[in-house]
């Protein structure tokens, strides 16, 4: 791997404010201060016992979070530099602007390491509470948009009358208009890898934003968000998942978050 650590450019704190600190790096935007409440509504017909006790986070500090999961030109500039680095497969979708899919936590984590390492600033997957944080923007309801979701507003694979319809494959980064917080296909085209090790219930998760790392050497992690494949219930905020951190699927990707200072 070729290394050049470098300052990283100073980025306004203000929400909504765009940075990307080199032209092979992920778009990125300030996610504000604020506060959510995260975990299944009360009224949510499809919450499960995982996505429970409903508990209130703070987020204290603004953040970097990426407009898009990561492509795979992305990707592909980053195994450019790194021999060792795992070359995925596209399965003929395309790469470029596609998101990048075949990848594993692990692989999540060295390709955060290598965004840190060029850039100086500290990158990283988001937490978990980050995650529905992003996703929901400002809104409590069972999907983002209110009580349903529709294939106008993400790409999945929804039920009608038993037969199921939709893309059937991943669509470029960006196709669906973005959330209140600029950001696009938090809901759909790829399930998306986090920071945290997987817990069964959010009893004793904290509350203030932070990853739940315990056991920080777990090989389960917490997987976020419906893909291509997903059926509608799988798109709600509060949906979660888990994943061997080696586990490589062809609808798993992830998005990264940094922090400012």
């Amino acid at each position: 791997m070729t290394s050049h650590l470098v300052a990283h450019k100073e980025v306004s704190p203000i929400a909504g404010t765009k940075f990307r600190d080199e032209s092979f790096f992920p778009e990125m935007i300030v996610a504000p201060a604020g506060n959510c409440w995260v975990g299944a509504t009360e009224d949510d017909k499809f919450a499960s016992a995982i996505e429970k006790p409903r508990h209130f986070v703070k987020f204290v500090r603004p953040f970097g979070v990426g407009i898009c999961p990561v492509t795979f030109a992305q990707w592909d500039a980053f195994s450019a530099d790194n021999s060792s680095a795992h070359e995925p497969a596209d399965l003929g979708w395309g790469r470029g602007r596609m998101p990048v899919v075949n990848v594993s936590w692990e692989d999540a984590q060295l390709y955060v390491s290598w965004l840190k390492e060029k850039s100086g600033r500290r990158y990283r997957l988001l937490s978990e509470t980050e995650w529905e944080y992003c996703c929901r923007a400002g809104t409590s309801g069972v999907f983002v948009g209110g009580p349903e979701i529709t294939v106008k507003d993400a790409n999945f694979l929804p039920m009608s009358l038993g037969e199921t319809t939709g893309l059937g494959k991943p669509v470029v980064v960006g196709s669906y208009a973005p959330n209140a917080f600029g950001l696009h296909d938090m809901q759909g085209n790829v399930c998306e890898l986090v920071e945290d090790s997987w817990h069964d219930s959010y009893t004793n998760a904290p509350n203030d934003g932070s990853a739940w790392d315990d056991p920080p050497d777990t090989i389960w992690r917490v997987v976020r968000g419906g893909g291509w494949d997903a059926m509608p219930r799988m798109l709600r905020p509060a949906f979660r998942d888990w994943v061997h951190h080696l586990q490589r699927m062809d609808n798993l990707g992830f998005r990264v978050a940094s922090e400012l200072d």
